[in-house]
């Protein structure tokens, strides 16, 4: 059984942020990514608090049930914590409408929109 082919894969999953965790794993041909992320080390890992951000392979949302290939990154996201667009305005709200946004640092004397 010492021959039998085995394809590689990468975890990775962020468990702070600017941190990024990766784990290369040997997995038998037709392993699922649930399957691969209950696997060895894997299943003793804490991919975090909140994990509705659900898995993706190299960027793209998949199902747990994908069947993965030679070479996939599973990527385990974190759930939002904050909408984006109630950040941002609130982000305007506390910055005024001066200081945000595209135009906010204008030269003096500049066209408006420039």
């Amino acid at each position: 059984m010492a021959s039998e082919r085995r394809i590689r894969v990468t975890v990775a999953w962020s468990p702070r942020p600017a941190e990024v965790v990766e784990i290369p794993l040997e997995v038998p041909p037709g392993t699922t990514v649930q399957q691969a992320l209950g696997s060895g080390d894997l299943a003793r890992q804490d991919f975090g608090d909140d994990t509705t951000g659900g898995v993706g392979v190299w960027g793209r949302r998949v199902p747990p049930d994908q069947v993965l290939c030679e070479g996939d990154r599973i990527e385990v996201y974190r759930g939002l914590r904050v909408d984006p667009r109630v950040a941002r305005r609130e982000r305007f709200q506390r910055q005024g409408s001066r200081s945000a946004g595209l135009f906010a640092s204008r030269r003096p004397d500049a066209k408006p929109g420039y």
